[in-house]
C-alpha cells in the first residue's frame, strides 16, 4: 500500500462505492463528525468514526447497507481531533491509517500517508491545512472522484479555518484537492460539488 502522490492522483480506479453514514455538524455545544463507508475490491473502509449523539447513528446505517462491524477491514483518520476518532473501538482490531503510520493492535508501522493505496479506488493524500497532520481520502466511484477531507468543515468553508496554523498551506491544499475532486465530503457537513464559490 505504498506509492507516490503523483501516482495516487493519476492512477485512481473508478470502482469504489461511497456511502456517507453520518453528515456531521457543528451546532455548539453539539458536534458530530462526518462518518463515511467506502467499499472497493476486498476493502471495507470506515473514514473518521468520530463523535455522534448515539453510536447507533453509525451502526444502524451500516446494518441497512449489509455491513457488520466485523466486516470492516480498515479505518482512516483524517486527523487526530476526538470528534473524528472517538468511536474507533466500535470496530475490531484492523489497520488504522493516519498521516504518519498504520496501527494494528500493538503494532505501529511508520509511513507517510501521501500516495498510500488502500485499494485500486482508494488513495490517501497528505493535505495539511485544518491541522498539520491532516490527510484526505480520495475515492474513485463510477460517477465522481470524491475527497473525504477536513480542508472544509462544510460547503461554506469556513474560509478562514480557526484551527489552521498556516493559511497559505490550507489554500494550497484546497487548490490541490479541487484540482482532483468532483465531490467533497467535508468534516462536518453533507457532500457538496465544488464550484467558483467554494472557499479556497
Amino acid at each position: 500500500m505504498t506509492g507516490s502522490s503523483s501516482a495516487a492522483e493519476q492512477d485512481l480506479a473508478r470502482t469504489a462505492r461511497l456511502d456517507v453514514l453520518v453528515a456531521g455538524y457543528v451546532q455548539l455545544p453539539h458536534v458530530a463528525g462526518t462518518v463515511s463507508l467506502v467499499r472497493d475490491a476486498d476493502r471495507v473502509v470506515i473514514v473518521d468514526p468520530g463523535m455522534v449523539s448515539d453510536r447507533e447513528q453509525i451502526l444502524a446505517p451500516l446494518r441497512e447497507l449489509g455491513v457488520r462491524p466485523e466486516d470492516v477491514t480498515d479505518i482512516v483518520l483524517s486527523h487526530h481531533h476526538l470528534d473524528h476518532n472517538l468511536n474507533v473501538a466500535l470496530f475490531p482490531v484492523v489497520p488504522v491509517h493516519d498521516f504518519q503510520s498504520v496501527i494494528e493492535g500493538d503494532v505501529f508501522t511508520s509511513r507517510p500517508a501521501d500516495g498510500v493505496r488502500i485499494s485500486p479506488g482508494i488513495r490517501l493524500l497528505a493535505t495539511p491545512g485544518h491541522t498539520p497532520q491532516d490527510l484526505t481520502t480520495l475515492v474513485g466511484t463510477p460517477d465522481d472522484v470524491a475527497a473525504l477531507t477536513h480542508l472544509w468543515w462544510t460547503a461554506d468553508g469556513p474560509a478562514d479555518d480557526p484551527y489552521s496554523v498556516d493559511r497559505d498551506q490550507l489554500r494550497e491544499q484546497r487548490e490541490r484537492v479541487l484540482g482532483l475532486a468532483t465531490l467533497v465530503v467535508p468534516g462536518h457537513g453533507a457532500p457538496f460539488r465544488p464550484d467558483a464559490s467554494t472557499p479556497r
